[in-house]
């Protein structure tokens, strides 16, 4: 909802064990108009609880926190505040952190590395109902892929894709939300190295996930 300058107004939670990161997040948030940065947490226990007590918009979570890391506490906050999107903010460049983002109900990862110039991106995208994911196609620990490491998920979907589904046509088909086969798709690609849906058929097709007939 705009603010009185016309601003999206957008309301942010922070949870990092470590204050010097938080504070630099504050700052590259609070720098745009109509961003609001309305709670803190140091760990993911208290992040759950903040996450109940403010019902933000966007929720920010390092991905290695003591007590309950980032992705249990995306599980729970995806439970208990439905309404809120969840951005993974991790060090970690491995595919495999994406399939447990995926899993456990976050729709966004960028790097620590890259905070200065995706933050923003980020939570603007997913504060529009989109899913980010920073590192498409540049997994630099991930070069060796197999399609093997697809979670049976990520294969039904990528299966659907390849042979001309729509992502309403293929959440219909496995019974899931659009959001959700929105967030697969982004993470295969992720995953995958390519940048084109066009790219994810051709994948499918030679590593035989869809056949050549459909």
């Amino acid at each position: 909802m705009p603010n009185n300058r016309g601003a999206i107004v957008i309301r942010i939670l922070l949870a990092d064990d470590h204050d010097i990161v938080r504070d630099g997040l504050r700052s590259i948030l609070e720098a745009h108009h109509g961003w609001e940065v309305v709670g803190e947490a140091a760990n993911g226990r208290e992040a759950v609880e903040k996450a109940i007590e403010t019902s933000p918009n966007v929720t920010i979570l390092d991905y290695a926190m003591p007590f309950v890391n980032g992705i249990e506490a995306a599980r729970q906050i995806r439970k208990l505040v439905p309404g809120t999107d969840i951005l993974i903010f991790t060090m970690y460049d491995d595919a495999t952190v994406v399939d447990q983002i995926v899993q456990a109900g976050a729709r966004g990862y960028i790097l620590k590395s890259e905070a200065q110039s995706q933050l923003a991106r980020a939570v603007q995208s997913l504060a529009q109902g989109k899913p980010f994911f920073s590192q498409v196609g540049r997994f630099a620990n991930n070069r060796s892929f197999k399609p093997t490491a697809l979670t049976d998920r990520q294969r039904s979907v990528l299966q659907l894709i390849a042979k001309g589904h729509t992502n309403k046509q293929v959440a219909r088909q496995l019974g899931i939300g659009l959001k959700t086969v929105e967030t697969h798709r982004l993470a295969l690609r992720c995953k995958l190295e390519v940048e084109t849906t066009p790219a994810l058929v051709r994948y499918a097709i030679r590593h035989g996930i869809a056949p050549l007939d459909g």
